[in-house]
């Protein structure tokens, strides 16, 4: 690769024999993007940690799992005193008929709607949220799980691709016409394993469509993370974090504040390592007080980032 002192002298001599062609804008942007070029491998591998800042945090599981039971107006005071300003919307049925007051709500507290747990077909509540995300003019990411046997046979695998590609085209279609993104949901099963989920993506073949990886739902998977993280980057949406455990769903210990798993320091190094700048969120998902749960999760965040900055 040309170093940099030789690639500033090109572009010197290149202003010198056609300087109409090279204006100072144009020569300013060719060495700016060959300052960056330059400085990318010196970057590789470096733990940028800013994508774990406050403004990136989304609040996820805060609805239906708050022993509180909020209302929404009560929740976004919660996400203000807490200096969290953007939420992913997960809700049960008593939660339909506040949809419109959820949006507002945060609307007037400033505090974005980044995602909303979305139904697994195109039903009438799907469509029900997607008026009120066309009215109200937002685009949250739409999170859509689903399922499969981890054991299905190649036969068995396409025909369910094929029809797992129909069904989630559907709603991207949809979202596509909103404004959002449809992000595929690891949540066990054959759709859990990111490379299935690629597989699926890949066969949709719709540009709206990638992934949220929840490492709640990923114990499993920690002995492999770093491959994972490098193949599931291109299509990565988001991220939620969660305290990890090796084999933890299996012993109890599924959800855990960030900081209390013993492999916590070694997963946010890695997800400090990726291109990826997208939302990260911290999650209550039990039935404690959401808002202390999400201060333990910021407390163990805080704490972890200041080891591991350089």
């Amino acid at each position: 690769m040309m170093s940099l002192p030789s690639r500033i002298r090109v572009l010197t001599v290149l202003c010198l024999l056609a300087p109409a062609c090279l204006s100072p804008a144009c020569l300013s942007s060719a060495f700016l993007g060959t300052y960056a070029m330059a400085q990318e491998p010196a970057a590789a591998g470096v733990f940028r940690g800013t994508k774990f800042d406050k403004p990136n945090l989304v609040a996820w599981c805060i609805v239906p799992f708050d022993s509180k039971k909020r209302t929404p107006e009560q929740r976004a005071t919660m996400l203000d005193e807490l200096g969290i300003k953007r939420l992913a919307y997960d809700y049960r049925a008593e939660h339909v008929a506040s949809f419109e007051e959820e949006i507002v709500t945060m609307k007037k507290h400033g505090i974005e709607f980044t995602a909303w747990w979305f139904p697994t077909a195109l039903n009438d509540e799907a469509k029900a949220i997607l008026s009120l995300v066309k009215k109200h003019e937002i685009h949250p990411q739409l999170w859509v799980t689903g399922g499969g046997d981890i054991s299905m046979d190649a036969q068995q695998t396409q025909a369910f691709i094929e029809s797992e590609s129909r069904r989630i085209r559907e709603i991207a279609l949809a979202a596509q016409e909103a404004g959002c993104k449809v992000a595929l949901y690891n949540h066990g099963g054959w759709y859990g394993e990111p490379e299935n989920q690629i597989r699926l993506i890949q066969a949709i073949g719709l540009p709206n469509v990638g992934m949220v990886y929840n490492l709640h739902h990923a114990h499993h998977q920690l002995d492999r993370l770093e491959s994972i993280l490098a193949k599931i980057q291109p299509y990565l949406l988001a991220i939620n974090l969660n305290g990890m455990e090796t084999d933890g769903e299996r012993l109890g210990k599924k959800i855990l504040p960030i900081g209390q798993g013993s492999q916590d320091k070694q997963v946010l190094k890695l997800i400090g390592q990726m291109n990826f700048d997208g939302p990260v969120g911290i999650l209550n998902h039990t039935d404690l007080d959401a808002r202390v749960r999400l201060q333990e999760n910021l407390d163990g965040l805080s704490e972890l980032t200041q080891k591991l900055k350089p």
